[in-house]
């Protein structure tokens, strides 16, 4: 079976890629434009493997992209590619409108031409798999609730309003065109390769360097967090065994409060890396000024996703969090030239209401 994994070079993308190469009966390839959170030394464990290729191509490029799926014989796209970051989304959001919408709008387009001209055979096997977020159906009360596959959509960033369009046009092209698609939305990842700017390889190289630790208002917003490897894993069931037209919502039941996970990831710093002079890593946490439309809190309900496809997380939060801050205290090789030449810890996102 031949994969092509969109975004391959990201956090998520490169994971799915190192779980997929680990069956020989897989080949995979890379499809990747290289923007900053790019990063080939994230495929360094299989950048050798005989069923893994790179290709350096922009989704919004038809032509490379249609080229590629004859190419390499492609049974299954899983479309990563998309720019991710909230707080990046606030100060710029041109960026998301181009890759998450227009994007989407041009591999789909490639993938229907590709599709429509496979025999017979292999046309019913081809699916368009198409990865997404839980932000695009908006926040829940702290008190209650859980978003399932039905739950209406209601985002709140630039980031999610982008990934809202675009899971509409993916369900549109199989509603219009007949494109055997099926869709994912996951809950907060976390684990190792993960850039710097999110919440928790922020919080684990911030202490490091004894830096501030920002949280956002009181640390009280709420996150269900998955462990990245765990996501992987539904990706391939999803994408292999997922009924065309539905959607599986993925998540770690391990929901956190942003706070309690600094809290934590200070906890296993003391243990692993005490400072000097004996105090807490604690004692770096400092509370900024919340950003613009901040969701309260996502809870996803995995049940659909347990129940016709078998899967469930391996790692709880506390044994995920555990191996990802031991991943990073045993890999600067992969984060020190991140932090010095591409992303230094800087506060992003601080646009407000009324103004730029």
């Amino acid at each position: 079976m031949n994969f092509l994994v969109t975004g391959g070079a990201g956090f998520i993308g490169s994971a799915v890629c190192r779980h997929l190469c680990a069956n020989p009966a897989y080949r995979v390839t890379n499809l990747d434009k290289l923007t900053y959170a790019g990063n080939l030394a994230s495929l360094r464990p299989i950048e050798n493997a005989h069923n893994y290729r790179f290709a350096h191509a922009d989704i919004c490029d038809e032509r490379a992209v249609l080229d590629i799926l004859h190419r390499d014989d492609i049974d299954i796209v899983m479309n990563l590619a998309a720019e991710s970051h909230v707080d990046r989304s606030i100060d710029g959001p041109g960026t998301f409108i181009e890759t998450n919408i227009v994007g989407t709008y041009k591999i789909l387009n490639s993938a229907l031409e590709y599709w429509r001209g496979l025999p017979e055979d292999r046309k019913s096997r081809f699916r368009f798999h198409h990865v997404s977020t839980d932000e695009v159906f908006g926040d829940l009360p702290f008190d209650g609730g859980m978003f399932v596959e039905e739950t209406p959509y209601a985002p709140s960033s630039p980031y999610s309003a982008s990934k809202a369009a675009s899971d509409h046009l993916v369900r549109a092209w199989h509603e219009t065109y007949g494109l055997p698609v099926v869709l994912s939305n996951c809950s907060n990842n976390y684990g190792p390769y993960h850039f710097p700017e999110k919440l928790i390889p922020l919080v684990i190289l911030n202490a490091l360097d004894e830096k501030p630790l920002p949280v956002y208002g009181a640390g009280a917003n709420v996150r269900d967090w998955l462990f990245v490897e765990d996501h992987a894993r539904a990706l391939e069931l999803v994408a292999t065994r997922g009924q065309p037209g539905e959607s599986y919502n993925v998540g770690g039941n391990s929901e956190r409060t942003n706070l309690g996970v600094v809290e934590t990831i200070c906890d296993l710093l003391d243990i692993r890396r005490p400072r000097a002079g004996g105090k807490s890593h604690r004692d770096l946490i400092s509370f900024v000024t919340d950003r613009p439309g901040h969701d309260r809190r996502y809870a996803i309900d995995a049940s659909k996703i347990s129940r016709d496809l078998g899967w469930a997380p391996n790692e709880n939060f506390d044994s995920g969090l555990a191996k990802t801050v031991d991943w990073f205290l045993d890999n600067k090789w992969w984060w020190g030239p991140i932090r010095e030449q591409r992303y230094a810890g800087e506060r992003l996102g601080e646009a407000r209401k009324g103004g730029a």
